[in-house]
């Protein structure tokens, strides 16, 4: 046992991007990979990994993949291959990691998915994440209550190949594309999750639409609509209605400002939580290892109250 101790804190010194590492020397020694900590919803996700863990009694490493699927892939084999008992992923990729995710399953370590999803592995893969088709219909049906006649529409995606990204994309449409062609995407792009690139890529569209300026702007995520924002304002651009997703702080103030219409809350904090307390429970007790399904919450300034992160609003 104390070998592999020692391993892990090799591991866990070797491994670029480790952004946290709590050790209490316990019986459970967990690796978490987040694709990338520079977001603000995988900051909050940390927060809650390290404060439940230490509250299950168990040893927690967090390594940042920084988008990086190849980075990620590495992370992981090294964590499995010096001992780790039980691997959290959020995956860069619904395909690229694929193969990492068969190597963990193929070593007999319990395993589980945050906020995205993997597919084709080898077996399926407890999954604990929001519903993010359903939080893409929360986001559209809003447009269509906000604008019953009609409206121009710019949809902003995350990074191309990710199940966010794809399934908030496809519940989207599939609510836009059922009420007919007075609801016009005018113009879809990625901006990656970021909010420098949703600022860009906002100017850019703008500047392409010229006079025939958007109603809504929907963005898969708050960095990018945050970044929409800006580019509202840089462009003087008044009464464009803007709708993200994650309900982070920052977004969570700009609701209450009246800047953005609506942010969708999917709990990152019950994420990581529930999926550590079934990793736990199944590596010290053999307890089912099942996976949970977050029910996304459309937040306006009306339930403001309902932002699981409206306390860290400056």
């Amino acid at each position: 046992m104390r070998k592999l101790i020692v391993l892990a804190g090799i591991a866990a010194l070797t491994l670029t991007g480790l952004t946290s590492c709590q050790r209490q020397t316990s019986d459970v020694r967990i690796m978490a990979s987040f694709l990338d900590m520079t977001q603000p919803f995988f900051v909050a996700m940390r927060r809650s990994a390290l404060d439940e863990a230490h509250k299950l009694g168990a040893d927690i490493m967090i390594v940042d993949a920084q988008s990086n699927s190849a980075k990620q892939t590495t992370d992981v084999r090294t964590a499995v291959a010096t001992g780790t008992q039980g691997v959290i992923i959020a995956p860069t990729d619904v395909n690229a990691l694929t193969p990492a995710i068969d190597y963990i399953i193929d070593a007999n370590v319990p395993l589980a998915t945050v906020d995205r999803r993997v597919v084709n592995a080898s077996k399926p893969v407890p999954h604990f994440g929001a519903d993010n088709i359903a939080g893409g219909r929360l986001m559209a049906q809003h447009v269509l209550d906000l604008f019953p006649d009609g409206a121009r529409i710019i949809l902003l995606t995350g990074s191309p190949g990710s199940s966010s990204e794809i399934d908030r994309s496809i519940g989207v449409h599939e609510v836009l594309d059922a009420a007919g062609p007075k609801y016009q995407i005018v113009a879809e792009q990625s901006a990656n999750w970021q909010r420098d690139q949703g600022l860009t890529v906002t100017q850019n569209i703008l500047t392409a639409l010229g006079s025939n300026h958007p109603e809504v702007i929907i963005a898969q995520d708050d960095d990018m609509a945050m970044g929409a924002v800006e580019a509202l304002r840089l462009a003087g651009l008044k009464g464009v209605t803007v709708i993200g997703f994650n309900a982070v702080p920052g977004a969570l103030k700009l609701v209450q400002s009246g800047e953005m219409a609506a942010t969708v809350e999917q709990s990152p904090s019950r994420q990581i939580r529930a999926a550590l307390d079934q990793l736990v429970a199944h590596i010290r007790h053999g307890k089912p290892l099942t996976g949970a399904i977050i029910k996304p919450i459309l937040i306006t300034r009306d339930n403001l109250a309902d932002a699981e992160r409206l306390s860290e609003i400056e």
